[in-house]
């Protein structure tokens, strides 16, 4: 068996998507700093994310509008110092993104001034979506990812799984910090050791959890299950956001449909052809994503559908491949011309908006540890995230953090020598299949039972079905050596778990979280906090 091996940094970054490489890009003038990447550094959710990134650029728009528009959205239970705290910091968050080479669509006005094209989401009273085309977030990876690679005080660690945080309780203490990390090496299979002054947790959400998502594989709630095992209260993990049009069709699984189509024109429609959305809101189009998504369940089911279209068509073709390319050329790969043709569209998980607490500087319930990003529970999104407030919060909370932990970074102590990991008492597993068996059961029911419509006899048949899994994963975990399947679905169940208890908790329907059974809005609303049992 080969000496495992231990790593030593300033601060340990989990997660390489925007969050991560932001705070990453911030610190290393002032740190060493270790990113780990689950896969390629390009890969995750920050890559695929289309629409693009609200800020006011707009000298007709104002920050108060973008508050206003972010608290209806999250029906009442944002918290506002956070909307605040966001908004206010949005601008300057993305003169950083452009000072970093972001390339965001510009175009001269009439005096042949040059500004910046700004598209209109739904839920937004105003065009303030800074875009690079459709593929808004593959620009802001690309482009992090290239500053990163050459920065010397960084240091990426890729195709690495983390295991779990060790904590100071982990290794005996009678205090609660956070000193670094076990972590997967997933080419040699061999668990190493990370100790760090900080540890921020950037490692997204948890939209795995469902069978149809938008999210990349990599998108397992790794941070959520991590923080909640080593002590972190979680917050509104019952609010599951389902993006309301995903590309329906076998060759194109996980392919998202911008809501920036919707925004600049395009309609649903039943396979009649006629639409439907003026029959559930004022808004139509561009009503916030829950009750789109709600509208689309709604109707698939009363017609037996297997899905709606979105239609464009009516727009001028050099329009429609100028504003969305991306979607142009994927579509046509699967025999659709969407300037000529409707759009087959269903709804997919597409964003955790609960996540693991934190205060606006990114700290969470333990000394050392911060978190970031989707994985995250600011209060910015309250029940319902807005259109292009999280490529935000990935950006300003990296900031927020990045100054807190330079703040303390002087005065921070080496971590203590940390154990290697002890799988001497394991054995290697013969049985892998059990492990996609139990995969594919888990999100099957999270979809079948938690999904956009709920009911209390469905969160209790999901309870216990992941209690059931949860004891076979866990005798598994305990027997047999770790492999980056079996740390993902131990991880996702966990998730799953908080998920159904935090739906239960929650006598309501408010925003993603639909019970039929609860159909009232309470009168005095607050966030779902978990607590672990340690």
């Amino acid at each position: 068996m080969p000496e495992q091996k231990k790593h030593l940094c300033d601060v340990l970054i989990i997660g390489s998507g925007a969050a991560g490489l932001s705070l990453a890009l911030q610190l290393a003038d002032s740190a060493q700093v270790i990113v780990l990447s689950k896969g390629a550094l390009r890969e995750g959710s920050t890559l695929y994310a289309q629409g693009g990134i609200a800020a006011v650029f707009d000298e007709n728009d104002s920050i108060a509008s973008h508050v206003d528009d972010t608290l209806v959205a999250g029906a009442g239970l944002c918290e506002k110092a956070a909307v605040q705290f966001t908004a206010e910091n949005a601008k300057t968050a993305m003169q950083w993104l452009i000072d970093q080479g972001v390339p965001f669509d510009q175009y001269r006005d009439e005096d042949g001034v040059l500004k910046y094209h700004l598209t209109r989401e739904g839920g937004h009273s105003h065009r303030r979506i800074l875009h690079a085309a459709d593929a808004t977030g593959r620009a802001v990876q690309i482009t992090l990812v290239d500053q990163v690679k050459n920065h010397p005080n960084i240091r990426l660690l890729e195709n690495y799984n983390a295991v779990d945080l060790i904590t100071a309780r982990k290794l005996g203490g009678h205090t609660e910090k956070c000193h670094g990390a076990y972590v997967w090496n997933l080419q040699s299979e061999q668990v190493e050791v990370i100790g760090a002054k900080f540890i921020a947790l950037a490692t997204g959400g948890a939209s795995k959890v469902y069978l149809y998502t938008s999210n990349p594989d990599v998108a397992s709630g790794d941070g959520i299950a991590m923080a909640w095992r080593a002590g972190c209260r979680v917050a509104n993990m019952e609010f599951n956001q389902f993006h309301p049009t995903s590309l329906y069709h076998p060759d194109a699984q996980n392919f998202l449909i911008t809501e920036a189509m919707r925004g600049e024109g395009a309609y649903l429609k039943r396979p009649d052809g006629s639409r439907f959305m003026p029959d559930f809101d004022e808004r139509a189009e561009l009503a916030p994503r829950d009750i789109v998504a709600r509208a689309i369940d709604f109707e698939m089911k009363k017609l037996g559908a297997h899905c709606v279209y979105l239609d464009i068509s009516h727009k001028p073709k050099d329009f429609i491949i100028e504003h969305f390319p991306t979607i142009y050329a994927k579509c046509l790969s699967v025999g659709i011309d969407i300037t000529k043709q409707p759009i087959p569209v269903v709804p997919a998980a597409h964003y955790t908006c609960g996540g693991v607490m934190t205060n606006l500087k990114g700290q969470t319930d333990i000394p050392n540890l911060f978190a970031i990003g989707e994985v995250a529970y600011t209060g910015l999104h309250g029940a319902n995230r807005m259109a292009s407030n999280s490529l935000l919060e990935c950006v300003v909370f990296a900031q927020a953090a990045a100054r807190e932990i330079k703040a303390e970074l002087a005065g921070a102590s080496e971590p203590p020598e940390l154990p290697v990991w002890d799988d001497s008492r394991v054995t290697d597993s013969d049985e892998e299949i059990v492990i996609t068996h139990n995969w594919h059961e888990l999100r099957m029911f999270m979809w079948d039972y938690v999904g956009i419509v709920r009911t209390d006899k469905r969160l209790e048949r999901a309870l216990h079905r992941v209690e059931l899994l949860q004891q076979e994963i866990q005798d598994y975990y305990r027997n047999f050596r770790v492999s980056h399947n079996l740390l993902e679905l131990r991880n996702l169940t966990m998730v799953a778990e908080l998920i159904i208890r935090s739906a239960m908790a929650r006598k309501e329907s408010r925003g993603l979280h639909y019970n039929l059974d609860h159909p009232a809005l309470l009168d005095a609303p607050e966030p779902t906090v978990l607590k672990p049992w340690l």
